[in-house]
């Protein structure tokens, strides 16, 4: 280590008085020559606050790894502390292994004593016991899960003691407010025979546009004891967005809310639902009461509830769906893609083993029903007899910093981006964030300097990097509170799936295309609107142990020590802000603008790694010249008005023709190697 080396002056320069400087100095210097962990948990335990300038942080921990291999990617900033009191330590005890390895080789070899093992840790209700976790007489792409059980998923959200918290929950400017699990099962209740009293029936879908509160939890369990398939649309999505997944997913109904309320401004969601032609509304307030009239037909949210608040759960087959959510697919329409009543315990097992949740502990995750992380909180928390912190105001803002604080929040989940805004607005400075234990990332590829940076705010608190899809109801990469945490990288395929990393070849490569190796309970087996086997299978290489592959499409690195790293897509999809996107939902979102014949939309990376960022390369049509600055904003504004709001232009590139390959598609792997070498 180079602690000799440390230097009062440096520090200084860093940011800290130089009294203190000398403290910082005299006290590192004691510690050579320790072990590089324990010198680096005694630093942030003795030396390191938030309040320190994050400078001080970076120079710290260079210092400490200094000597640390780079083939075995970025350094770490935290290590486990008591491995067998977390969920994975439990079950390695209860299976007798010694080694993590082993545990996660175990579980992807015994697909059913593992996911049997799951449910009865769980508490899974069940109408009728399985005969089986698994069947797959069919093969590893059609597996058979809890085979002969009758369920709802529902009622496994209400094993918590009754007066214990389910939602803590806070409006933009108000105060912190709780519901109790058995206020939220009573509400979900009236929303069940709201339903039944509506004339909706089991198996009828019932769609979901509403920014993620209490009452869209309660509609959203409500709708699933009741046998209906939840369709759920981000409350962001423009009309013509909306309008695509109700007609794909063919809802009897549509729950929304007069308008939303974002940093101060007032919102109109009810307005977008009535101009997507959805069908008949159920309209929450957003204040003590609805906002302008209503369309015919479409009813108040108080005129809907039933005054019957007991309601059991409607007993289904374990195949029978329970949320519909979409994903982009690269024919530029999104993909709706089932989960069934099976896909939740995948969502509580990985909160249970991977973000080590326990009873009582409270998980904040901005998100929205939209996505999949939406439903995923409600189940990673209530399945595990833990809280959600819901705050319905931006994440970005100082307000939600002291919602963490006050709640009390033990997980933290993040995207990449959103940390990136934090650090540069200084908006959770002077915070207390101690009660968190882990953060979780997902939904972008995250900045080693940022993921630094948020582990810092908690005085050094792991961050899980946790990637997957709607198509897997969960991750399939994650990290684990029982191996070391280094900023921007995951430490290991979750438990109960495999992968591989192939290169160009379709051989084992350090760095390529992710595969993932099946089965696992979580894993789509079905699209509405799509092939399933054309998306996920076809064409696809064996494995090295000649096993079935499925497509996920990322590429991903592996480094000596056996972590990871994410490096973006490996097809024409791109994760903007945590929503996945196809460039040609991009692209068809800015076509028809004066001037251009054709366009081109890509996802680059930072220098240093992150979030990706948005790229339009554009053609002229030879009427008009382009110019890039005065075309940037014009395209921004096409996409927040036909697409999405949240994704952000970053550059128009204007060129005089796309690359092609000899059948003539557009080759934006070339555009992309092109603007990341500039």
């Amino acid at each position: 280590m180079a602690i000799r080396g440390l230097k009062v002056a440096d520090l200084v320069s860093c940011g800290l008085q130089s009294n203190e400087a000398e403290v910082f100095v005299a006290a590192m210097r004691e510690l050579d020559p320790r072990p590089q962990s324990e010198v680096w948990r005694w630093v942030t335990r003795n030396l390191l606050t938030p309040e320190h300038p994050m400078e001080v942080h970076e120079h710290l921990h260079r210092l400490v790894f200094a000597d640390w291999d780079p083939v075995n990617g970025p350094a770490p900033a935290w290590f486990p502390e008591d491995p067998g009191a977390s969920n994975i330590g439990w079950l390695m005890q209860r299976t007798g292994f010694e080694t993590y390895g082993e545990l996660h080789a175990w579980s992807v070899r015994e697909p059913r004593e593992f996911w049997e093992t799951m449910v009865d840790r769980l508490d899974v209700r069940t109408a009728r016991p399985c005969d089986t976790a698994v069947d797959l007489s069919d093969g590893v792409e059609r597996p058979q899960w809890l085979v002969g059980a009758k369920l709802n998923v529902a009622d496994s959200c209400f094993n918590a003691p009754a007066d214990s918290t389910a939602i803590i929950y806070q409006k933009e400017g108000g105060s912190i407010e709780r519901m109790s699990v058995g206020e939220l099962q009573c509400l979900a209740a009236r929303v069940a025979n709201g339903l039944v009293e509506l004339g909706v029936k089991t198996g009828d879908r019932v769609a979901i546009d509403l920014p993620m509160t209490a009452e869209s939890v309660a509609i959203y369990l409500g709708a699933v004891a009741a046998g209906c398939p939840v369709v759920t649309v981000a409350d962001s999505f423009a009309p013509a967005e909306i309008n695509i997944r109700l007609g794909i997913a063919q809802p009897r109904c549509i729950f929304t809310q007069d308008h939303v309320m974002r940093g101060g401004k007032k919102l109109s969601l009810y307005e977008k639902v009535q101009s997507a032609d959805a069908p008949r509304a159920i309209v929450l307030p957003c204040g003590t009461e609805i906002e302008g009239p209503l369309r015919d037909g479409d009813i108040s949210w108080a005129d809907f509830l039933s005054e019957t608040s007991d309601f059991r759960p409607v007993p289904l087959d374990p195949t029978d769906y329970s949320t519909i959510l979409f994903s982009s697919g690269t024919t530029g329409k999104p993909k709706a893609i089932p989960w069934d009543h099976t896909t939740p315990i995948k969502c509580a097992v990985d909160a249970h083993l991977h973000h080590d949740i326990h009873a009582g502990d409270v998980l904040c995750w901005p998100t929205n029903m939209g996505w999949m992380m939406g439903p995923w909180l409600v189940f990673a928390a209530l399945m595990n007899k833990a809280s959600m912190a819901l705050f319905y105001g931006m994440p970005g803002s100082s307000e939600f910093a002291r919602f963490v604080q006050d709640s009390r929040v033990n997980m933290l989940g993040v995207v990449p981006s959103l940390v990136s805004a934090w650090r540069s607005s200084n908006c959770i400075q002077g915070v207390d964030w101690s009660n968190i234990r882990a953060f979780s990332s997902t939904g972008e590829c995250s900045n080693p300097q940022d993921m630094l940076f948020l582990m810092s705010r908690a005085g050094y608190k792991p961050v899980i990097e946790y990637c997957g899809g709607t198509e897997i109801g969960g991750g399939y990469i994650t990290g684990t509170v029982v191996q070391h945490a280094a900023p921007a990288t995951f430490s290991t395929p979750a438990l109960g799936i495999d992968l591989v990393i192939l290169g160009e070849d379709g051989q084992r490569a350090e760095s390529g295309e992710l595969f993932l190796i099946p089965p696992s309970m979580g894993l789509s087996q079905s699209l509405l609107n799509g092939d399933h086997h054309e998306v996920y299978y076809e064409g696809t290489p064996r494995g090295p142990e000649g096993q079935l592959l499925r497509r996920h499409g990322d590429r991903m690195q592996r480094f000596s020590n056996g972590y990871f790293r994410a490096h973006g897509r490996a097809d024409d999809m791109m994760n903007l802000g945590g929503i996945k996107v196809s460039s040609l939902e991009i692209e068809e979102s800015v076509a028809g603008m004066k001037g251009v014949r054709e366009t081109a939309a890509i996802a680059v990376s930072p220098a240093g790694g992150g979030p990706s960022m948005l790229v339009v390369y554009a053609v002229p049509s030879g009427e008009i010249e382009l110019n890039a600055a005065e075309l940037r904003p014009a395209m921004q504004q096409a996409i927040r008005n036909r697409l999405n709001p949240l994704f952000k232009l970053h550059d128009v590139v204007v060129v005089p023709a796309l690359p092609r390959t000899a059948s003539n598609k557009v080759m934006r792997r070339v555009l992309r190697a092109e603007y990341e070498q500039r």
